[in-house]
């Protein structure tokens, strides 16, 4: 086989060319086929298998997951029924609307038994939340160190949730004076804080704040 016979190829007599160069020819004819073959369709399998790996993949997490979740079923149901247990126990602790004004009395009351005097017992404007509603007390009292404290403590032992925020604690006499060094023992203690009480909110408060969301969002929407 030499050079001259692949420039002499004369394709519409190929039956009659060399055994050597119908080889030489069909083996590259072969490989450009494979080269085609591999381009067009090799490639676009491997990217699909790759796909399918991922996706592979991405199923046996899911699978590990909703298979640990079964298999700690029963201590999530559990942990469920005690969390509900829970939140029933503090839900029981939020007065309705009917009890509020008993609240306030034994708020009030609370400093009264400890001997404090108020001069400020202002309930402020109720804010709604999802399921309850807060409402702030201004409160002043004076009294001596040991009474505020136990009036701290008989407000922590209410049977309702009653808390104390933004404390300002200054010192005074009882005749007004403010400088306790010449107050000596008549020097009392003046408590400014805002004493805030929750309740929850009734069925029919739900559903009206629900309705007045819903109404809210559809304006909103409508502006959008």
């Amino acid at each position: 086989m030499k050079l001259d016979d692949f420039n002499n190829i004369d394709f519409n007599n190929a039956g009659s060319l060399p055994v050597p160069v119908k080889a030489v020819l069909l083996a590259l004819i072969f490989f450009i086929i494979l080269v085609l073959g591999y381009y067009f369709l090799w490639t676009e399998a491997s990217t699909a298998l790759d796909t399918a790996k991922a996706k592979e993949q991405e199923l046996r997490q899911v699978f590990l997951t909703k298979k640990a979740q079964a298999i700690n079923l029963k201590a999530y149901k559990k942990q469920m029924v005690e969390i509900e247990k829970t939140f029933g126990a503090m839900l029981r602790q939020l007065p309705d609307k009917s009890q509020m004004d008993g609240l306030l009395t034994d708020i009030n009351q609370a400093g009264l038994s400890r001997g404090l005097e108020f001069e400020l017992f202002k309930p402020g404007q109720e804010t709604q939340a999802e399921f309850y509603a807060e409402m702030p007390i201004s409160i002043k009292v004076l009294g001596t160190y040991h009474d505020l404290g136990a009036f701290a403590t008989d407000i922590s032992k209410l049977s309702r949730i009653v808390t104390l925020n933004n404390i300002a604690i200054t010192t005074t006499s009882k005749d007004g004076n403010k400088d306790a060094k010449t107050a000596g023992k008549d020097a009392i203690l003046v408590m400014e804080a805002v004493a805030k009480t929750y309740r929850y909110l009734d069925e029919d408060e739900i559903a009206e704040k629900r309705k007045a969301e819903k109404m809210a969002k559809d304006k909103s929407a409508k502006k959008g």
